[in-house]
């Protein structure tokens, strides 16, 4: 067993064009490994043992959802100012499902008060939730160490709970001003140098790195108990899947 926060590891995930993007961080920060994987299971599974995982993927379904989504994303976005956009409203698991987009919005309307369609955005996430979701379901020890996190919330805590004014990303492409912003927070949390300014491996954006960088930094605040969960408490889903975002 780990005897000491230099011993145990923590993950930090986010999507990406060819997979996940992970940051295996030791707990205490002083060591990062930057790996590609091309399923969420890769990451559970990784030698180092993450014994806690943070990852930007919606976790937790409604059956129903109402006016923006959970109550997840209606409790984070009043933080977030300009950047509050980034926050996808997640619609109803049978409207995550449906594999075509049409069916998902058709479905979406008939499982929301007011009716929603989904957004393009959320519905190119939607292989990546089921994946997420089917793991987490599967295993009942995993939810005990995985836990839903978003970009934008973490660096708004990093920054001293105040929204970011830059983007990261202008007209789709990446934003220097705003990286280099939010690779400072990284470095300012603790996040070795030499990692936060890595290019990211092929297959992932630079943007994809900070953002899993990000998530480590949450992880290692939840695993030291001072991460904050939106809603507080938190929902649960059908499955029992908690349905917040941590920070």
């Amino acid at each position: 067993m780990p005897t000491s926060t230099h011993e145990i590891w923590l993950a930090g995930i986010d999507g990406c064009p060819s997979g996940w993007i992970a940051a295996l961080a030791r707990a205490d920060l002083s060591e990062v490994r930057i790996r590609l994987m091309p399923r969420f299971m890769d990451v559970t599974a990784a030698l180092e043992a993450p014994a806690l995982i943070a990852i930007d993927i919606p976790i937790g379904l409604p059956e129903r959802t109402g006016y923006g989504g959970r109550a997840a994303e209606n409790a984070v976005r009043p933080l977030l100012g300009a950047r509050q956009s980034s926050v996808f409203s997640v619609p109803s698991r049978a409207a995550i499902a449906a594999h075509e987009y049409h069916e998902a919005c058709r479905v979406a309307l008939a499982t929301s008060e007011p009716p929603r369609k989904v957004s393009k955005q959320l519905f190119m996430l939607a292989p990546k939730i089921r994946e997420v979701d089917t793991a987490l379901r599967a295993d009942a020890t995993l939810p005990q160490r995985v836990f839903e996190v978003h970009p934008e919330l973490a660096f708004w805590r990093l920054n001293g709970n105040v929204a970011l004014s830059e983007p990261k990303k202008v007209k789709s492409r990446p934003y220097e001003p705003g990286l280099a912003l939010r690779r400072q927070l990284l470095i300012d949390a603790g996040l070795p140098a030499a990692a936060v300014e890595a290019s990211p491996p092929k297959g992932a954006g630079p943007d994809d790195l900070i953002d899993a960088l990000a998530c480590a930094a949450i992880a290692q605040r939840i695993l030291d108990g001072f991460a904050q969960s939106f809603p507080n408490p938190p929902e649960r889903d059908a499955f029992g899947l908690t349905m917040a975002i941590w920070a």
